[in-house]
Parts: C-alpha cells; sequence; structure tokens
C-alpha cells in the first residue's frame, strides 16, 4: 500500500506545550439536517501524546456520505483519520501530517485557525531545490524519476527525466540549465526503497513499508532538508 505524508512549518510563536494543551481542547460539531433528523459531524484530535521533542495525535474528521442499500440511498457517518505529529527541530516547528495531500492541507488549515486563530500559522513547509539536487548527485544511479519546474523553454510547463536519460549527465545538466526539480522518485542506498518527494515536502512511500518506519523515515531523512 502506497503510504503518504505531507511536512508543514509552523509560523506562530509556540511551544510544543502550548500545542498539546490546544490539541486536547480542541474539538469541532456541526449539525447537519437529514430528512427529518439532524445528525452531528465531529471534527477532533484524540488520543494526544506529548514528549520531549514532540507532541503527537490523531485528527479525525467526520462527513455524510451517501450509499445505496437494497434501493434506497442511507446517510451514512463517516471518519477520515490522520496521524499528525508536530516535531521541534530547535529552529523550527514542524508539523508532519500522515495522509494524502488533500486531507493534509485541511489538517493544517483547519489546526492553524483552531490553534492559533488565523489560517496563516501553518504553511507548506519548502525544500530547497538544490537540497533536491544533492539528494539526486549522492547516488544518481537509485534515482527513478526527476520532474523539473518552472522550465523557461516557451510553452513547456514542465520536464521530465527518467530511465537511462537520468544517467546521462549532459541531459541531466542541461536540463538542471533551464528548470528546478520539483519532484524526484529514488530509491535508498540501504533497502532500496522507493521513496518520492516534492519542493513542498509531500513523502510518497512506493515500496512495502509500516507507517512507523515511513515516520521515521520522514523524520529522519526529509525533516532536516526543509530550508
Amino acid at each position: 500500500m502506497v503510504l503518504t505524508a505531507k511536512v508543514f512549518e509552523v509560523r506562530a510563536q509556540s511551544t510544543l506545550g502550548a500545542v498539546a494543551r490546544k490539541l486536547k481542547d480542541f474539538r469541532n460539531v456541526e449539525a447537519v439536517k437529514e430528512d427529518d433528523s439532524e445528525v452531528e459531524l465531529i471534527t477532533d484530535v484524540h488520543d494526544v501524546r506529548g514528549e520531549r521533542d514532540k507532541v503527537s495525535g490523531v485528527f479525525s474528521r467526520d462527513k455524510l456520505v451517501r450509499v445505496r442499500q437494497r434501493g434506497k440511498v442511507v446517510p451514512v457517518v463517516k471518519t477520515v483519520d490522520a496521524y499528525i505529529e508536530f516535531r521541534d527541530r530547535g529552529d523550527k516547528l514542524l508539523l508532519v501530517v500522515m495522509q494524502e495531500k488533500h486531507f493534509a492541507n485541511y489538517v493544517a488549515t483547519t489546526l492553524s485557525n483552531s490553534l492559533f486563530l488565523n489560517y496563516r500559522s501553518i504553511v507548506e513547509a519548502r525544500i530547497p531545490h538544490e537540497r533536491l539536487v544533492e539528494l539526486h548527485n549522492r547516488n544518481p544511479e537509485s534515482t527513478r524519476l526527476i520532474w523539473f519546474d518552472q522550465v523557461d523553454y516557451p510553452g513547456v510547463d514542465k520536464l521530465a527525466l527518467a530511465g537511462p536519460s537520468l544517467m546521462d549527465t549532459s541531459m541531466y545538466d542541461e536540463a538542471l540549465k533551464h528548470g528546478k526539480i520539483w519532484y524526484i522518485v529514488y530509491a535508498t542506498r540501504e533497502g532500496g526503497r522507493v521513496f518520492g518527494l516534492t519542493r513542498n515536502c509531500v513523502v510518497t512511500a512506493f515500496s512495502m513499508i509500516s507507517e512507523s518506519d515511513f515516520l521515521d523515515y520522514v523524520v529522519r531523512e526529509v525533516l532536516p532538508l526543509i530550508e
């Protein structure tokens, strides 16, 4: 199963202790009318745990879906969960959301507004283009795919190199002169696990890996790349 996470930066002045207290108090209830009754949809964070350098929990959001049952359309409350982890890197407070990017964006925006009373306090983390270049250069034979954006060729928005073209230094150098690395797919030296990484910190594991090992990889290898 493909695992995905996205990393955000907390721009508000805060501490892990303050974040933990606010997470425990966070709970939104929305009453939705359905026929002649009301359905409560709850958004909250539970299983909050604090440690020296991190605060973790599970962000849960209810949504109403309609399913067909024996010729009738029946409303059902579905809960979507995302494991979240705030990490103190020393110079930055970062948020890791273990979910696909669209839901991760929703989690970050909701927590920014609820914890810090505005939508600007939790923003996308960024990895400099130069560090993705270094990632490729450390082990170029393991790179599977590179997407370039900000390409200056007329009429070209993105440029991709894959397969043998990645080992062609002249082709890679030429692409590097005309664009910046947006997305890279590569295999690790140890274990040969395949990951994808974007400049705005979306991390995807394409190899079989447990959620805990995936999170360990994100914390150990990806968080240090963030500027």
